[in-house]
């Protein structure tokens, strides 16, 4: 099978490297992708399941942007959505009627919530969800999951991080996943000074397993909250939309307070959101949060659009069983050439690691050969499918795997 070479988004990088930091910055680093001259930097165009790079190499595109992706790369109904409001107004000095339109179709779609409010990443959703809880309870302490991953503001970052300091920690305390005596013992150190607690819906950390939540342990979680008083946060920005379209509570049965969503939301257009019940609305419209594009009418219309379409298409179960047949494909392919490979987490939004070697070397190795191959696989992070990746995607990539696997044993 033919391998690609990518000599443009080499130049590219160099050239970058000169005048941006990292030539290419965060969570689109080449550090995690190892060996890096198997993998390109840069994308020319996407379509459907696929994108092309700078070297004119089509992949099947097994990250999604990072799961932003779920309907396919320029979706005709979301696409024309936005468009169709572009050509009335976007960023304006006054508000859309589809910012109203949008958290009206939330608050009907998410059992929980009764108000909805917009910005634009993750984080500035995670961090408006603190900043809530905080100024409900009058308390500092946040509880998060140790590993877990909410955005790059400081209070976030794992401690030791460049530019984050003792006292951006210092009311962060961090709980294993899955352990309702540490969550217990959080609560008995700090009596009265726990604002609250926040969590993705299940466990996906990097470079690890994914885990999902044990029997009982959200209803376990949802019971000791309520007692203390603290606000239960749940960070859907990964997750939302993928498992269950009125939240990841919803398929897990649970009940949070707030719930971030972004990343899926809109197809890929810049929107996030945060929806939360209706005791903490006169809470959330005292704390001061906002941006220059937050209001930006394009992607509301976009992220309506997209919901729609999702619920119409009832695209949690079209996901789960793209991911099951990818999956079951890609385990029979490994054992049969004497490699176990464990799939963890969603289906639709699955963990992968090759077993045979703990120090992830050999997973590396082969997920570079796929990508050499074809398909863009990255070694320490989830992949996710989406709507539009089809039988034939699927059968592309079991053969590519099939061929991967044969160059990592020789």
């Amino acid at each position: 099978m033919e391998t690609y070479q990518f000599p443009g988004s080499a130049a590219l990088f160099k050239r970058a490297a000169k005048v941006i930091p990292c030539g290419v910055y965060g969570h689109f680093s080449p550090a995690p992708c190892v060996p890096a001259d198997a993998y390109p930097f840069f994308a020319s165009r996407a379509n459907g399941s696929r994108f092309w790079d700078v070297d004119g190499n089509e992949f099947i595109d097994y990250m999604c942007a990072y799961g932003p992706m779920i309907l396919g790369y320029g979706n005709p109904v979301v696409d024309e959505a936005f468009r169709a409001q572009m050509n009335q107004a976007d960023s304006c000095s006054l508000a859309s009627p589809k910012m109203v339109e949008l958290a009206e179709y939330l608050v009907n779609l998410i059992p929980i919530a009764n108000w909805a409010f917009f910005a634009k990443n993750g984080a500035d959703i995670t961090n408006f969800a603190v900043m809530i809880a905080r100024a409900a309870t009058g308390r500092k302490k946040i509880i998060a999951i140790r590993g877990g991953y909410h955005g790059t503001s400081p209070w976030m970052q794992a401690p030791g991080h460049h530019g984050v300091t003792e006292e951006d920690q210092e009311n962060i305390v961090r709980v294993p996943w899955n352990d309702i005596a540490a969550l217990e013992a959080v609560f008995d150190r700090h009596p009265g000074d726990v604002a609250g607690f926040i969590s993705t819906p299940y466990h996906h950390p990097v470079f690890a397993d994914n885990e999902m939540p044990a029997e009982g342990y959200w209803q376990k979680v949802q019971a000791l909250l309520r007692k203390h008083g603290a606000v239960f946060i749940i960070d859907d920005v990964r997750c939302g939309f993928r498992l269950h379209m009125g939240g990841s509570c919803e398929y897990f049965g649970f009940k949070p307070d707030l719930i971030c969503f972004c990343k899926a939301i809109a197809n890929g257009y810049p929107i996030s959101a945060l929806v939360g019940v209706e005791a903490l609305k006169n809470t959330a419209a005292k704390v001061f949060h906002t941006g220059s594009y937050w209001f930006s009418a394009g992607p509301m219309a976009a992220a309506l659009a997209c919901l729609k379409e999702l619920k119409r298409l009832d695209a949690p179960e079209i996901l789960r069983a793209i991911g099951r047949k990818l999956n079951e494909g890609m385990v029979a392919i490994a054992k049969s050439h004497g490699y176990d490979l464990k799939v963890t987490g969603d289906p639709g939004m699955a963990y992968y690691r090759i077993t045979d070697d703990p120090t992830l070397m050999l997973h590396q190795q082969w997920c570079a050969e796929c990508t050499r191959r074809g398909a863009f696989f990255t070694s320490h992070h989830n992949w996710f499918v989406s709507t539009a990746h089809s039988d034939k995607d699927i059968q592309q990539t079991w053969d590519i795997c099939d061929d991967a696997f044969k160059a990592i044993k020789s």
